[in-house]
């Protein structure tokens, strides 16, 4: 009688923490399901590597992703884009930071692609209409020489936002007193299978991808 008292009583208890837990995973902030402002529609290439010959640093390797953006809806939209590379040591990278203009010019030639813009001139008014749409491209210098699994962020293609709140309700700030929004981003993820030795015959695979709150 003890031992099933015993068991009952612990049967209860971890009921108790997973509905806990199931509580607090279900309070944090998930994007709808169904677009509840603008939204941008996103098309992208898999990430690619190039080398590229910077004067007066020699070859250095990047690693870009091609994409398109359209407006379909109603109204003409901002297109404000910040694209985030999360390396598989965690480090974050902001994209185009401080990547020579020979960079994009070498990229474009690759692609093709008289059309493509790099960051900042493809910010600004997306106007209504497929035909309508910009083709972009984010470029990062490459973070490490064995990139395995990484993840990209992109944001400004939705304007659903939500504030972030406490175990109360209240909303909450950050350290410099600003209340913390999070904005609905598009994630996605890749891994490449392989080792540094020979970093440009790997191929890249896509994982998934998915809205977030972020």
């Amino acid at each position: 009688m003890r031992v099933s008292l015993h068991w009952v009583s612990l049967l209860i208890a971890c009921s108790l923490a997973f509905a806990g837990a199931s509580a607090r995973a279900g309070t944090f902030p998930e994007p709808s399901k169904y677009p509840i402002s603008w939204e941008l529609k996103f098309t992208h290439s898999l990430p690619k590597r190039i080398a590229v010959n910077v004067p007066g640093k020699g070859a250095i390797a990047y690693w870009y992703v091609t994409y398109n953006v359209a407006n379909l809806g109603d109204s003409e939209q901002q297109f404000l884009p910040t694209f985030e590379m999360v390396t598989n040591e965690g480090k974050i990278i902001t994209s185009d930071f401080a990547v020579p203009g020979e960079v994009f010019q070498k990229i474009k030639s690759a692609e093709g692609n008289d059309l493509l813009e790099r960051m900042p001139q493809i910010a600004g008014p997306i106007r209504v209409g497929e035909d309508q749409s910009k083709d972009g491209v984010a470029i990062w210098q490459e973070p490490e020489s064995r990139m395995g699994e990484f993840q990209i962020f992109v944001s400004g293609l939705s304007g659903e936002a939500v504030p972030v709140k406490d175990a109360d309700g209240k909303p909450q700030n950050d350290a410099d007193g600003n209340p913390e929004i999070l904005h609905k981003t598009f994630e996605m993820d890749f891994v490449i299978y392989g080792d540094e030795l020979y970093p440009d015959k790997d191929e890249v695979h896509a994982k998934t991808e998915r809205w977030v709150m972020r």
